[in-house]
């Protein structure tokens, strides 16, 4: 399988071109630029000023402003001075749906434009046409038509171009002929850069996002194996649309994010958090600066030159079915009392189990560990009956309760008819052995920098040496804070998870048990492999969003949050939905000032309701469904 990234191994940029955007230069050797988007109105010049500064303080390198007209983009201009005047020489970006008009005055003004190749000449309907070649290329000369006037409008004014293709917005052109498919959203993109080209302008930057984070990171890698066939080297916009808010949202983000960046991928960001702008910054900079780390590490991991599985298509790695690990079963979480001196009943609580004692009774979270790992020590009362419990290896002699867990230094001893567990890491040759242990369960350690592509390197020797164990990911973090660990976490777990490896997850960190189940469960639900609560797709907010959505988002979080494995998008405006909302279950979506168009899929189901009953409305549709 053909390599999507400079190496699997070691940490090594891709190699792209240098795009000026303003002062600032994007790809080739220059840092990974971060950025964000206003949430103003851009009609309000004084407030879009002041969020800008804001932003541009907290670390902002571009500043992105929605243009959705003709009177939204003549008014950068104000905006572009007024920031000027106050001392500042950010680069400013028009972001344009749907308008060829407010491109072309925007591109007069600001330093970048993005367009959204699934919308810029193009109407959704949700219809599959059926297209002959001649009459595809029919309708690519008519994007041509459509978008030569803007390429010649950034060349003449120097002006860069971001062409952003978002999974939710693809059209139905490329529906019909690639369906809704990383595949889809690559050509999408690449019909636009080739009329850019036969134009001789490559100012280009590309992004592939999407609040699946499956799709994203697939569509980022077959869109670099993609210039690479046609010998192009554009430098890429990194983000999850629709991330969300808090926890979540960041976690989502450092899974899609964090993940390319881990593999060299990436050359400015974008953290898309439901929340105010400049909150997005302190997130970017932890993605962006653990990267700084991994550049000065080399360290000695096995070269791979090729693949044994599909990078650019999600395929769970094949296992032997061991208790409820394996193939057929979702990633498994592991907690880990063994730190504690004495054990008690409420200790558990911050694993999801609560104990009523008046009832006798445990009360199971969807959110509760599957094992607990005891280390040498023993409980003195009853556990609920879903929950096992790991203990470490003790002779024949001594009490012992649990499965066993061995070290690499027992492993001959390990008996070949029980199941048990072995603790090792990524560096140890352990492949021969665990060829004649079917029934035994790897829990995978390493303390390298690099731990994406050393874990993922075991992996790797695994599927080579036809080794069919369920391995679980383990991982200590210390001496980060809060932020750091919750990003770094998400990325080394989310980024196997998405590549199909890792049957299990144990987390341990310095901030409590709670937190560090918190994490586990977060990763495997942005990575899509173990739904254990309602998911919401809500968008960032920006100058087209018709109502405030921070407080929308947790109005209809109150209501909504014990609806498992359910995904609600929470759009602005309609540039955010239907079609931005991909796959979500249920949808909320501004379609004008105190309106509110609710979805069930891309099906709309009620429109233009008054924005006070809407939530109540959703609710409603939910239930009858």
């Amino acid at each position: 399988m053909e390599i999507y990234c400079p190496s699997l191994t070691t940490y090594q940029r891709l190699n792209t071109r240098c795009v000026k955007v303003g002062d600032v230069e994007v790809g080739g050797k220059n840092p990974i630029r971060i950025q964000s988007m206003t949430t103003t109105n851009t009609m309000d010049t004084k407030s879009t000023i002041s969020q800008s500064i804001r932003m541009i303080e907290a670390g902002c390198e571009i500043v992105r402003i929605t243009a959705p007209s003709i009177k939204e983009a003549e008014n950068l201009k104000k905006i572009k001075a007024g920031i000027r005047k106050r001392g500042y020489r950010t680069p400013l970006v028009a972001d344009i749906h749907f308008t060829p008009n407010a491109a072309k005055i925007a591109a007069k003004i600001v330093e970048k434009v993005r367009i959204n190749p699934g919308n810029y000449a193009d109407r959704k309907n949700f219809k599959t046409y059926d297209y002959t070649d001649q009459t595809y290329n029919n309708e690519l000369e008519r994007i041509r038509d459509r978008f030569v006037p803007l390429v010649k409008i950034c060349k003449q004014n120097g002006t860069s171009m971001r062409i952003g293709t978002n999974h939710g917005s693809l059209s139905d052109r490329i529906m019909s002929r690639y369906g809704d498919s990383p595949t889809g959203m690559v050509e999408s993109a690449m019909e636009f850069i080739r009329i850019a080209e036969d134009e001789g302008y490559q100012d280009i930057i590309l992004s592939m996002k999407s609040s699946n984070t499956q799709v994203m990171v697939q569509a980022y890698r077959l869109l670099v194996k993609k210039m690479n066939d046609e010998q192009m080297n554009y430098p890429l916009h990194l983000g999850v649309t629709e991330a969300g808010e808090a926890e979540d949202g960041r976690i989502k983000s450092a899974v899609g994010i964090g993940t390319l960046l881990e593999d060299g991928l990436g050359d400015t960001i974008r953290v898309s958090l439901t929340e105010e702008p400049e909150r997005e910054i302190p997130v970017a900079k932890i993605l962006v600066n653990r990267k700084n780390l991994l550049e000065n590490y080399e360290e000695e991991i096995k070269k791979t030159d090729s693949l044994p599985y599909d990078p650019f298509f999600y395929k769970r790695r094949k296992t032997n079915s061991i208790l409820n690990f394996g193939q057929q079963q979702v990633p498994r979480v592991i907690g880990d009392l063994s730190q504690k001196n004495t054990i008690c009943q409420d200790d558990l609580a911050s694993f999801g189990y609560i104990y009523a004692s008046k009832e006798d009774k445990w009360h199971i979270s969807d959110q509760a560990i599957d094992y607990l790992y005891l280390g040498k020590k023993n409980i003195g009362f009853d556990l609920p009956g879903r929950l096992r419990i790991i203990s470490d290896y003790k002779d024949g002699t001594s009490n012992f309760s649990g499965l066993s867990i061995f070290k690499v230094s027992h492993i001959d001893i390990i008996p070949n008819d029980e199941i048990t567990f072995l603790s090792c890491k990524e560096s140890d040759n352990v492949f021969k052995r665990l060829k004649l242990l079917p029934k035994c369960i790897v829990v995978l350690e390493t303390d390298k920098v690099c731990a994406s592509s050393s874990l993922r390197q075991f992996f790797i020797q695994c599927v080579r040496h036809d080794i069919l164990n369920p391995i679980i990911i383990k991982r200590q973090y210390n001496n980060l804070s809060v932020d750091k660990t919750l990003i770094y976490a998400a990325t080394d777990i989310g980024s196997l998870q998405i590549d199909g490896f890792g049957d299990g997850v144990w987390i341990n960190t310095m901030h409590g048990n709670s937190f560090s189940n918190e994490i586990s469960f977060g990763s495997l639900q942005a990575s899509r492999t173990r739904i254990s609560k309602t998911e919401y797709i809500s968008c960032p907010s920006c100058g087209r969003t018709l109502f405030d959505l921070q407080e929308t988002t947790e109005k209809i979080r109150s209501k909504t949050d014990h609806l498992k494995g359910i995904k609600i998008g929470i759009m602005g405006c309609i540039v955010n939905g239907p079609g931005e909302m991909a796959d979500a279950d249920y949808g909320y979506v501004g379609t004008g000032p105190g309106l509110i168009s609710l979805y069930k899929g891309q099906s709309v189901m009620e429109k233009n309701i008054n924005a006070e009953n809407a939530v109540v409305a959703l609710i409603d549709l939910i239930q009858k469904h």
